[in-house]
Protein backbone atom coordinates (compact mmCIF):
# COMPACT_ATOMS: atom_id res chain seq x y z
CA UNK A 1 0.00 0.00 0.00
CA UNK A 2 1.43 3.48 -1.03
CA UNK A 3 -0.69 5.79 0.18
CA UNK A 4 -2.72 5.96 3.85
CA UNK A 5 -5.78 7.92 4.14
CA UNK A 6 -7.50 9.31 7.79
CA UNK A 7 -10.88 10.09 8.13
CA UNK A 8 -12.84 10.93 11.09
CA UNK A 9 -15.74 11.81 12.73
CA UNK A 10 -15.53 15.24 14.94
CA UNK A 11 -11.91 16.35 14.20
CA UNK A 12 -13.34 19.78 14.00
CA UNK A 13 -14.47 19.79 18.01
CA UNK A 14 -12.30 20.13 20.77
CA UNK A 15 -9.35 17.76 20.74
CA UNK A 16 -7.67 15.99 23.65
CA UNK A 17 -5.33 13.75 21.40
CA UNK A 18 -2.16 15.88 20.87
CA UNK A 19 -0.40 13.40 18.81
CA UNK A 20 0.12 14.67 15.66
CA UNK A 21 -1.22 12.36 12.71
CA UNK A 22 1.96 10.64 11.17
CA UNK A 23 4.18 11.55 8.26
CA UNK A 24 2.82 10.56 5.03
CA UNK A 25 -0.69 10.26 6.10
CA UNK A 26 -3.25 12.38 4.24
CA UNK A 27 -5.94 13.54 6.05
CA UNK A 28 -9.39 13.60 4.43
CA UNK A 29 -12.17 16.14 4.92
CA UNK A 30 -15.62 15.60 5.55
CA UNK A 31 -18.95 16.60 7.11
CA UNK A 32 -18.69 14.06 9.73
CA UNK A 33 -15.30 16.17 10.96
CA UNK A 34 -17.17 18.92 12.61
CA UNK A 35 -19.82 16.77 14.76
CA UNK A 36 -20.67 13.45 16.92
CA UNK A 37 -21.88 10.56 14.92
CA UNK A 38 -26.05 10.37 14.87
CA UNK A 39 -27.98 7.60 12.75
CA UNK A 40 -30.01 10.76 11.41
CA UNK A 41 -26.97 11.24 9.30
CA UNK A 42 -26.00 8.25 7.95
CA UNK A 43 -27.99 8.89 4.33
CA UNK A 44 -26.08 11.91 3.74
CA UNK A 45 -22.38 10.37 5.21
CA UNK A 46 -22.76 7.63 2.98
CA UNK A 47 -22.74 9.41 -0.32
CA UNK A 48 -20.05 11.49 0.97
CA UNK A 49 -18.25 7.99 1.66
CA UNK A 50 -18.81 6.75 -1.21
CA UNK A 51 -17.62 9.85 -3.44
CA UNK A 52 -14.35 9.60 -1.28
CA UNK A 53 -13.87 6.11 -2.11
CA UNK A 54 -14.49 6.87 -5.86
CA UNK A 55 -11.67 9.66 -5.80
CA UNK A 56 -9.22 7.51 -3.85
CA UNK A 57 -9.59 4.15 -4.96
CA UNK A 58 -8.62 2.51 -1.70
CA UNK A 59 -7.22 -1.16 -1.10
CA UNK A 60 -9.36 -1.67 1.89
CA UNK A 61 -10.55 0.23 4.73
CA UNK A 62 -10.20 -0.26 8.46
CA UNK A 63 -12.95 1.42 10.64
CA UNK A 64 -14.41 1.38 13.98
CA UNK A 65 -16.44 1.43 16.46
CA UNK A 66 -18.70 -1.18 14.77
CA UNK A 67 -22.08 1.01 15.24
CA UNK A 68 -20.64 4.12 13.68
CA UNK A 69 -17.78 4.21 11.25
CA UNK A 70 -17.19 0.87 10.64
CA UNK A 71 -21.24 0.79 10.13
CA UNK A 72 -20.98 3.51 7.41
CA UNK A 73 -18.46 1.67 5.36
CA UNK A 74 -20.75 -1.63 5.33
CA UNK A 75 -23.55 0.77 4.10
CA UNK A 76 -21.55 1.95 1.56
CA UNK A 77 -20.67 -1.15 0.00
CA UNK A 78 -17.24 -1.14 -0.34
CA UNK A 79 -15.14 -4.00 0.10
CA UNK A 80 -12.68 -5.77 2.03
CA UNK A 81 -13.74 -3.80 5.13
CA UNK A 82 -11.38 -4.44 8.44
CA UNK A 83 -13.48 -3.17 11.66
CA UNK A 84 -12.10 -2.60 14.73
CA UNK A 85 -14.03 -2.99 17.94
CA UNK A 86 -13.00 -0.64 20.52
CA UNK A 87 -14.10 -2.77 23.39
CA UNK A 88 -17.54 -1.11 24.53
CA UNK A 89 -18.53 -1.34 20.85
CA UNK A 90 -19.31 -5.24 21.20
CA UNK A 91 -19.21 -5.30 25.22
CA UNK A 92 -21.96 -2.85 25.92
CA UNK A 93 -23.78 -1.65 22.95
CA UNK A 94 -24.38 -4.66 20.88
CA UNK A 95 -26.75 -5.76 24.16
CA UNK A 96 -28.31 -1.71 24.17
CA UNK A 97 -31.42 -3.38 22.10
CA UNK A 98 -32.35 -5.41 19.63
CA UNK A 99 -31.88 -2.89 16.54
CA UNK A 100 -28.31 -2.36 18.08
CA UNK A 101 -27.88 -6.12 18.20
CA UNK A 102 -28.75 -6.15 14.35
CA UNK A 103 -26.71 -3.27 13.24
CA UNK A 104 -23.90 -5.00 15.26
CA UNK A 105 -24.64 -8.14 13.53
CA UNK A 106 -24.52 -6.82 9.45
CA UNK A 107 -21.33 -4.74 10.22
CA UNK A 108 -19.63 -7.92 11.26
CA UNK A 109 -21.11 -9.99 8.25
CA UNK A 110 -19.86 -7.60 6.42
CA UNK A 111 -16.17 -7.18 7.33
CA UNK A 112 -13.65 -9.19 6.00
CA UNK A 113 -11.64 -8.95 9.41
CA UNK A 114 -12.57 -8.35 13.08
CA UNK A 115 -9.82 -6.39 14.94
CA UNK A 116 -10.17 -6.91 18.66
CA UNK A 117 -7.40 -5.94 21.54
CA UNK A 118 -8.81 -8.97 23.99
CA UNK A 119 -10.41 -12.35 24.39
CA UNK A 120 -13.06 -10.88 25.92
CA UNK A 121 -14.62 -8.68 22.91
CA UNK A 122 -13.26 -11.49 20.43
CA UNK A 123 -15.99 -14.25 22.17
CA UNK A 124 -18.70 -11.49 21.93
CA UNK A 125 -17.93 -10.98 18.35
CA UNK A 126 -17.94 -14.98 18.03
CA UNK A 127 -21.47 -14.73 19.78
CA UNK A 128 -22.96 -11.69 17.31
CA UNK A 129 -22.36 -14.65 14.51
CA UNK A 130 -18.54 -13.41 13.37
CA UNK A 131 -16.82 -16.25 12.21
CA UNK A 132 -13.15 -17.44 14.73
CA UNK A 133 -11.07 -17.56 11.35
CA UNK A 134 -11.77 -13.53 10.45
CA UNK A 135 -10.81 -12.40 13.81
CA UNK A 136 -7.66 -11.16 14.81
CA UNK A 137 -6.73 -10.65 18.39
CA UNK A 138 -3.97 -8.72 19.73
CA UNK A 139 -3.50 -5.62 22.44
CA UNK A 140 -2.71 -2.95 20.46
CA UNK A 141 0.12 -1.73 23.04
CA UNK A 142 2.02 1.44 24.10
CA UNK A 143 5.70 2.82 23.33
CA UNK A 144 7.80 1.05 26.24
CA UNK A 145 10.60 3.58 25.48
CA UNK A 146 8.65 6.20 26.48
CA UNK A 147 6.71 4.27 29.16
CA UNK A 148 9.39 3.44 31.47
CA UNK A 149 9.71 3.02 34.65
CA UNK A 150 11.67 6.41 35.05
CA UNK A 151 13.53 7.64 37.43
CA UNK A 152 11.51 8.95 39.99
CA UNK A 153 10.13 6.16 42.51
CA UNK A 154 6.64 6.56 44.58
CA UNK A 155 6.48 9.67 47.21
CA UNK A 156 7.12 7.68 50.47
CA UNK A 157 6.34 7.17 53.99
CA UNK A 158 4.78 10.44 54.39
CA UNK A 159 1.85 10.03 51.53
CA UNK A 160 0.72 7.35 48.90
CA UNK A 161 -0.44 8.69 45.39
CA UNK A 162 -3.54 7.42 43.60
CA UNK A 163 -3.45 8.46 39.71
CA UNK A 164 -6.44 8.01 37.54
CA UNK A 165 -6.62 9.03 33.63
CA UNK A 166 -9.72 8.17 32.72
CA UNK A 167 -12.39 10.88 31.32
CA UNK A 168 -14.87 11.27 33.84
CA UNK A 169 -18.07 9.69 32.51
CA UNK A 170 -20.39 6.32 33.91
CA UNK A 171 -18.42 4.22 31.42
CA UNK A 172 -15.51 4.47 33.48
CA UNK A 173 -17.06 4.40 36.98
CA UNK A 174 -15.98 7.91 38.06
CA UNK A 175 -18.64 8.37 40.49
CA UNK A 176 -17.27 4.84 42.10
CA UNK A 177 -13.45 6.15 41.99
CA UNK A 178 -14.55 9.41 43.56
CA UNK A 179 -16.47 7.71 46.71
CA UNK A 180 -14.35 5.26 47.34
CA UNK A 181 -11.54 7.71 47.86
CA UNK A 182 -13.54 9.93 49.93
CA UNK A 183 -14.13 6.89 52.09
CA UNK A 184 -10.46 5.76 52.00
CA UNK A 185 -9.40 8.99 52.34
CA UNK A 186 -11.40 9.98 56.06
CA UNK A 187 -9.08 6.49 57.45
CA UNK A 188 -5.75 7.50 56.23
CA UNK A 189 -4.29 11.01 55.82
CA UNK A 190 -1.32 9.95 53.63
CA UNK A 191 -4.04 9.32 50.61
CA UNK A 192 -3.63 11.81 47.48
CA UNK A 193 -5.18 11.43 44.22
CA UNK A 194 -4.36 12.75 40.92
CA UNK A 195 -7.47 13.16 38.23
CA UNK A 196 -6.03 13.50 34.69
CA UNK A 197 -8.58 14.89 31.93
CA UNK A 198 -12.21 15.41 32.79
CA UNK A 199 -15.60 15.02 30.99
CA UNK A 200 -19.41 15.29 31.66
CA UNK A 201 -19.16 14.33 34.91
CA UNK A 202 -16.60 16.91 36.32
CA UNK A 203 -19.28 18.78 38.32
CA UNK A 204 -20.34 15.58 39.81
CA UNK A 205 -17.36 14.67 41.22
CA UNK A 206 -15.82 17.78 42.68
CA UNK A 207 -19.15 18.14 44.70
CA UNK A 208 -18.06 13.88 45.72
CA UNK A 209 -14.86 15.64 47.06
CA UNK A 210 -15.90 18.49 48.64
CA UNK A 211 -18.66 17.04 50.44
CA UNK A 212 -15.87 14.19 51.86
CA UNK A 213 -13.80 17.63 53.17
CA UNK A 214 -11.36 15.74 50.63
CA UNK A 215 -10.65 18.28 48.06
CA UNK A 216 -7.57 19.39 49.43
CA UNK A 217 -6.24 16.21 48.93
CA UNK A 218 -6.92 15.83 45.18
CA UNK A 219 -5.19 17.46 42.21
CA UNK A 220 -7.17 18.36 38.72
CA UNK A 221 -3.72 18.55 36.01
CA UNK A 222 -6.29 18.57 32.90
CA UNK A 223 -5.83 16.99 29.77
CA UNK A 224 -1.58 16.79 29.67
CA UNK A 225 0.07 15.79 26.91
CA UNK A 226 1.21 12.33 25.85
CA UNK A 227 4.99 13.89 26.12
CA UNK A 228 4.33 14.97 29.60
CA UNK A 229 1.73 11.47 31.07
CA UNK A 230 4.60 9.33 31.53
CA UNK A 231 6.03 11.61 34.48
CA UNK A 232 2.46 11.20 36.30
CA UNK A 233 2.44 7.83 36.16
CA UNK A 234 6.06 8.13 37.73
CA UNK A 235 4.55 10.09 40.32
CA UNK A 236 2.32 7.99 41.62
CA UNK A 237 2.40 4.82 43.63
CA UNK A 238 -1.21 2.94 42.67
CA UNK A 239 -3.03 3.56 39.40
CA UNK A 240 -6.80 3.32 39.41
CA UNK A 241 -9.64 2.19 37.23
CA UNK A 242 -13.19 1.87 38.03
CA UNK A 243 -14.16 1.22 34.43
CA UNK A 244 -17.53 -0.63 34.24
CA UNK A 245 -16.51 -1.91 30.63
CA UNK A 246 -13.08 -2.57 28.98
CA UNK A 247 -11.21 -3.79 26.27
CA UNK A 248 -7.43 -3.91 26.61
CA UNK A 249 -7.07 -0.43 28.50
CA UNK A 250 -4.52 1.37 26.77
CA UNK A 251 -4.25 3.46 29.99
CA UNK A 252 -3.66 0.18 31.85
CA UNK A 253 -0.79 -0.51 29.40
CA UNK A 254 0.93 2.73 30.17
CA UNK A 255 0.57 2.17 34.15
CA UNK A 256 1.88 -1.60 33.56
CA UNK A 257 4.66 0.04 31.46
CA UNK A 258 5.86 2.71 33.53
CA UNK A 259 6.32 0.10 36.47
CA UNK A 260 2.60 1.21 38.28
CA UNK A 261 0.79 -1.77 40.26
CA UNK A 262 -2.90 -1.19 39.70
CA UNK A 263 -6.15 -1.72 40.84
CA UNK A 264 -8.95 -2.03 38.77
CA UNK A 265 -11.96 -3.09 38.58
CA UNK A 266 -12.80 -6.89 38.13
CA UNK A 267 -14.13 -6.70 34.59
CA UNK A 268 -13.54 -9.82 31.79
CA UNK A 269 -11.15 -7.21 30.03
CA UNK A 270 -8.76 -6.34 33.55
CA UNK A 271 -9.03 -10.27 33.97
CA UNK A 272 -6.57 -10.58 31.42
CA UNK A 273 -3.99 -8.16 32.38
CA UNK A 274 -4.15 -8.52 35.89
CA UNK A 275 -2.64 -11.38 38.73
CA UNK A 276 -3.52 -10.56 41.93
CA UNK A 277 -0.97 -9.42 44.48
CA UNK A 278 1.20 -9.57 41.59
CA UNK A 279 1.15 -7.00 39.30
CA UNK A 280 -1.80 -5.31 41.19
CA UNK A 281 -5.55 -6.11 42.43
CA UNK A 282 -9.14 -6.34 41.22
CA UNK A 283 -11.97 -5.22 43.51
CA UNK A 284 -16.16 -5.82 42.28
CA UNK A 285 -16.66 -3.83 39.97
CA UNK A 286 -18.69 -0.77 41.29
CA UNK A 287 -18.67 -1.65 44.48
CA UNK A 288 -17.12 1.60 46.84
CA UNK A 289 -16.59 0.19 49.65
CA UNK A 290 -14.55 -2.98 48.66
CA UNK A 291 -12.02 -0.36 46.64
CA UNK A 292 -11.95 1.75 49.24
CA UNK A 293 -11.00 -1.44 51.60
CA UNK A 294 -8.35 -2.23 48.70
CA UNK A 295 -6.98 1.56 48.52
CA UNK A 296 -6.25 1.37 52.15
CA UNK A 297 -4.80 -2.62 52.09
CA UNK A 298 -2.69 -0.85 48.80
CA UNK A 299 -1.22 2.17 50.80
CA UNK A 300 -0.29 -0.27 53.88
CA UNK A 301 2.14 -2.45 51.34
CA UNK A 302 4.60 0.05 50.10
CA UNK A 303 7.96 -2.93 50.67
CA UNK A 304 5.27 -5.28 48.20
CA UNK A 305 4.83 -2.37 45.61
CA UNK A 306 8.26 -2.02 45.04
CA UNK A 307 8.15 -6.03 43.88
CA UNK A 308 4.77 -5.28 42.12
CA UNK A 309 6.17 -2.78 40.03
CA UNK A 310 8.84 -4.68 38.75
CA UNK A 311 6.59 -7.37 37.63
CA UNK A 312 4.15 -4.71 36.38
CA UNK A 313 7.07 -3.62 34.19
CA UNK A 314 7.19 -7.56 33.10
CA UNK A 315 3.79 -7.47 31.60
CA UNK A 316 3.70 -4.87 29.72
CA UNK A 317 7.35 -6.03 27.70
CA UNK A 318 6.13 -9.15 27.52
CA UNK A 319 2.58 -8.42 26.12
CA UNK A 320 2.39 -4.58 25.77
CA UNK A 321 4.73 -3.61 23.51
CA UNK A 322 3.48 -1.95 20.61
CA UNK A 323 6.36 -2.56 18.34
CA UNK A 324 5.95 -6.02 18.36
CA UNK A 325 2.17 -6.43 18.20
CA UNK A 326 1.63 -3.34 15.11
CA UNK A 327 2.89 -5.97 12.66
CA UNK A 328 -0.02 -8.07 13.46
CA UNK A 329 -2.42 -5.45 12.03
CA UNK A 330 -0.32 -5.33 8.65
CA UNK A 331 -0.53 -9.24 8.48
CA UNK A 332 -4.28 -8.85 9.05
CA UNK A 333 -4.29 -6.37 6.26
CA UNK A 334 -1.84 -8.49 3.50
CA UNK A 335 -4.26 -11.53 4.27
CA UNK A 336 -7.46 -9.78 3.20
CA UNK A 337 -6.09 -8.11 0.51
CA UNK A 338 -4.47 -11.48 -0.87
CA UNK A 339 -8.30 -13.18 -0.87
CA UNK A 340 -8.73 -10.75 -3.69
Amino acid sequence: MDETYYLRFGAGRKQVEDRPIPAGIQNLSWSGDDSPFSYSKLPRLIIELRQLVSDVEPDLIHAGPIQSCALIVALAGFQPLVSMSWGYDLLRDADRSWLWRQVSQYTLHHSKRLITDCQTVSTKAIQLGMPMDRIVTFPWGVDLRKFNPGKYPPVGEHSFTLISTRSWENIYGVGVLAKAFVKAANQDQRLRLVMLGGGSKAAEVREIFERGHVLERVDFPGQVSQSDLPGFYHMADLYLSASHVDGSSVSLMEALACGRPVLVSDIPGNQEWVEQGINGWLFKDGDVDDLAEKILMSAEQQQELTIMSAAARQVAEKRANWEQNFPLLLDAYQAVLSEG
